[in-house]
């Protein structure tokens, strides 16, 4: 039997076809923009991720020559959908979904600090406020398209709309309902009757079926099987927020053990029973385990972005050069750093180009390049900016720690980054800890098929999912490098404090 994962990202959507043991037989992917009306808005049609999950499905399963019924299921993850997409009585889109990098809502989340006191929705919910929340994207529709919050029958996160036109059935599963924040009680597992009259959110506006992630929820309807070249009848598998996925799908079941999720953004997750959650961090369900485990994150906003920044404006020799030689521009990027020191002889960024998530939550947090002299070159610049997402991988680290979670002394890390060695090794030495690639780049369809294996019976337990991946060997942390990262770890930190009264300013 053949299983189909699928995930809707920020800026495309991949789909996996894989065997019953995890070897990827064909994939597909298509790419779209976000909508930026304004500066630190950030929308999205659903229907473009609708057309994407379905001719990607197509064409992976056209492209593998697999027969149709001997495809077990389909299960999709996708991007933290923010608000959701308000949808009317007859689940027409009302307007475009407000995702996790808009950043309106500043006055909804001034007055969640104001009037809602920090132990009550830190308790209930495991969470606490900033415009990053769907639950803050919500009130921001309420407080200013009154004529659509009128017409709403449902806010449905981004995989759960594709889910209803594949199937017909309105859904959501724990980890899109937990990254809601705001409204969701994480000890009972459901809406929160408390929180959604505090925040003035209606609870019918919220899907009432929530269920694990490996569940089958619905089977593909006649309509979409045309249009997604499955059979009709083919079970569909709940999947989740694709952060988690991703962390499954580099083997991550048990307490202590963490993933970096490093691609445009960061996103450093662990597993753990939630006895102890980070007041600075993200909470959860975890996709596997899902009334048993809590995923807990920390999400820094850039760091391949950093470097396509970086390429894209000081980049055109080695852009021209790759183009020509079918070289990557990063990787000649990499070369012109690996000889330049530890520390970037005395240059320090703040790599907050995009205002910043975790642990400091601040919308209007600017990237700063500190330390600059006529020795510099080009190069220490590119380095000081892979140091910079170190250090605030680290500095997410921190706070789960403080918080006493437990963590393994390795880390595994995947996504687009993951295939600079150069930036690996900054990892390493920036953090400390030992870091392990992950040798398959598919990530989250990759943990969405094994999702759909757990819920149509193809795949007995979580466990299997070890017998899945495959590891690179472990890149240890370099202890004299890691003195000199310490110190300006340090300066980092205060460098922030430092200048952040200033950031709104401008």
């Amino acid at each position: 039997m053949y299983l189909l994962g699928s995930d809707i990202g920020t800026q495309g959507t991949k789909t996996v076809l894989v065997d019953e043991k995890g070897n990827v037989i064909a994939e597909a992917s298509r790419e779209y923009q976000v909508i930026t009306p304004r500066p630190n808005w950030a929308e999205q049609w659903p229907d473009t991720w609708a057309k994407a999950v379905f001719e990607t499905v197509k064409e992976v399963v056209e492209k593998s020559n697999v027969p149709k019924n001997q495809i077990a299921g389909l299960a999709i993850s996708g991007l933290y959908g923010g608000s959701g997409v308000p949808v009317d009585k007859d689940m027409n889109p009302l307007r475009p979904c407000l995702i996790w990098m808009d950043r309106r809502a500043v006055e909804e989340t001034e007055w969640v600090k104001k009037n809602i006191p920090k132990d009550m929705i830190f308790g209930i919910t495991g969470n606490y406020v900033d415009s990053y929340f769907g639950f803050t994207k919500i009130m921001w529709i309420r407080n200013n398209e009154p004529e659509i919050w009128k017409k709403i029958y449902k806010f449905i996160s981004p995989k759960d709309y594709v889910i209803y036109l594949l199937t017909g059935e309105i859904v959501t599963d724990y980890s899109s309902a937990g990254n809601l924040g705001g409204v969701f009680d994480l000890k009972k597992l459901t809406w929160s009757d408390e929180m959604c009259k505090a925040l003035g959110i209606p609870k019918e506006y919220l899907p009432e079926r929530i269920v694990k992630s490996s569940d089958v929820v619905g089977k593909v309807k006649k309509e979409a099987a045309q249009l997604c070249g499955l059979l009709e009848g083919t079970p569909i598998v709940a999947g989740g927020i694709d952060a988690p996925v991703a962390q499954l799908s580099a083997g991550a079941l048990e307490e202590g053990e963490h993933v970096a999720m490093v691609g445009t953004s960061t996103c450093w997750g662990t597993v753990h029973k939630g006895e102890k959650l980070p007041f600075g961090l993200v909470s959860y369900p975890y996709v596997v385990y899902d009334t048993e485990r809590i995923y807990t994150f920390g999400g820094s906003a850039t760091t391949g972005a950093l470097a396509r920044w970086f390429k894209e404006q000081f980049g055109e020799t080695e852009t021209v050069v790759g183009e020509r030689t079918g070289i990557s521009p990063y990787q000649l990027f990499d070369k012109e750093v690996a000889n330049i020191p530890a520390g970037s002889e005395g240059i320090v960024v703040l790599p907050y180009f995009m205002g910043e998530r975790s642990p400091i939550w601040d919308p209007f947090a600017k990237g700063v390049i500190f330390g600059v002299t006529l020795y510099h070159k080009r190069a220490h610049i590119y380095r000081a900016l892979m140091e910079g997402a170190a250090y605030a991988l680290r500095h997410n680290m921190e706070e789960g720690m403080k918080a006493g979670l437990k963590l393994s002394d390795e880390c595994w890390i995947v996504g687009g980054v993951s295939k600079s060695n150069v930036w690996v090794k900054i990892f390493a030495d920036v953090t400390g800890f030992k870091m392990r690639q992950v040798a398959s780049l598919v990530e989250a369809p990759f943990g969405d098929a094994f999702l759909a294996g757990l819920g149509v019976g193809v795949i007995d337990r979580p466990e299997r999912i070890k017998e899945w991946v495959r590891y690179k060997e472990v890149v240890e942390p370099d202890p004299q490098n890691k003195q000199i990262y310490d110190k300006y770890y340090e300066i980092f930190k205060e460098l922030y404090e430092s200048v952040k009264h200033l950031m709104p300013k401008l």
